[in-house]
C-alpha cells in the first residue's frame, strides 16, 4: 500500500524553481490524461454496409457474389 506521505516526485540532481517543477508537473498530468480522454475507435463498417456506401469500390474477386448477397 502507497504512503499518503511520501511525494509522487523526487528531484535526484539540480535546483529546480517551483515555476520549472509546476511546468514539469503539467506535462506529466497533461499526457497522463491524454491516453485516458482518448476517443474510442471507431470499427470499420461491415463489408455489406460498405457497398451501399457512396464511393465505393465493387471489385469483382474471390468470395464476391457471397458478399453480395449476405451480410458481413
Amino acid at each position: 500500500m502507497a504512503d499518503d506521505t511520501a511525494p509522487a516526485l523526487r528531484v535526484l540532481r539540480g535546483a529546480p524553481t517551483a515555476e520549472e517543477l509546476a511546468a514539469l508537473v503539467g506535462v506529466l498530468w497533461g499526457r497522463s490524461g491524454a491516453t485516458a480522454t482518448a476517443p474510442a475507435a471507431v470499427p470499420a463498417p461491415e463489408r455489406w454496409r460498405r457497398s451501399a456506401l457512396p464511393g465505393a469500390s465493387l471489385r469483382p474477386g474471390p468470395g464476391a457474389w457471397r458478399a453480395s448477397g449476405l451480410p458481413g
